[in-house]
């Protein structure tokens, strides 16, 4: 399955990127799909620019699927950039995570940074950069090894594998994250979800050219929803 547009006009792309996409060229990505190479047939200011990733404004981990904003021209990279920084950009993503979440709506705040004895990994670690999550439980589906529940959650700080590391923090891994979940859980997860279920639902900012809010969403992706139906019977 390839990327697709959502929206496009002079300044920019958003895009519904689809699990299993790398979004940034590197050495290790050979023979696997990237969003960076993908955006190359498109002709725009931005798609050789290095320097501003292509115009790829945020990043979204390999399995997790939704939506990203790719900017095409300079200062609507910059314009972007800075509200990010600025965390002007309110993001909603759904995930699937074990047990029962109480209570139904909080906050989860935690330093997070790279593992000291596992450079590859990031976790809450003393001393590491604030990061801050907002969720709201959506349903509750009991079943085998103490049920399971989808929740949004509402990230107001973009840390790596951010909503990863704090559904770990809080004792409620998401299903199927190999990183986080364990082992031993995520194989067993991967027999009845094919990844990790995560995905960018809605992402919301001001227009880089209007100044006006603009909202942009993402439907949940067949194998995830496949896998809510598979869970409710």
């Amino acid at each position: 399955m390839e990327p697709k547009i959502i929206f496009e006009d002079d300044s920019l792309f958003v895009i519904d990127k689809p699990a299993g996409w790398i979004v940034n060229e590197a050495a290790t990505t050979k023979n696997q799909p990237v969003l960076q190479t993908w955006l190359r047939q498109f002709d725009y200011p931005l798609v050789n620019d290095t320097d501003c990733r292509h115009g790829i404004v945020h990043r979204l981990d390999k399995e997790t699927s939704g939506v990203m904003i790719v900017a095409k021209e300079k200062e609507a990279f910059d314009k972007l950039q800075a509200e990010f920084k600025n965390r002007e950009v309110q993001k909603t993503y759904a995930a699937l995570v074990h047990g029962k979440l109480t209570p139904e709506e909080g906050e989860i705040s935690v330093p997070v940074g790279r593992l000291p004895w596992r450079k590859d990994r990031f976790g809450v670690v003393a001393g590491g950069r604030a990061s801050q999550t907002f969720y709201k439980v959506l349903q509750f589906f009991p079943g085998n090894n103490a049920g399971h529940t989808l929740v949004e959650f509402y990230p107001k700080t973009g840390r790596t594998h951010q909503i990863r590391i704090h559904c770990k923090y809080i004792g409620h891994a998401i299903v199927a994250d190999e990183f986080y979940a364990g082992r031993k859980t995520a194989r067993n997860d991967r027999v009845w979800c094919p990844r990790l279920f995560l995905h960018a639902k809605t992402i919301k900012f001001l227009h880089p050219v209007s100044g006006h809010p603009v909202e942009f969403s993402s439907e949940l992706p067949e194998d995830l929803s496949g896998v809510l139906k598979k869970i409710t019977k």
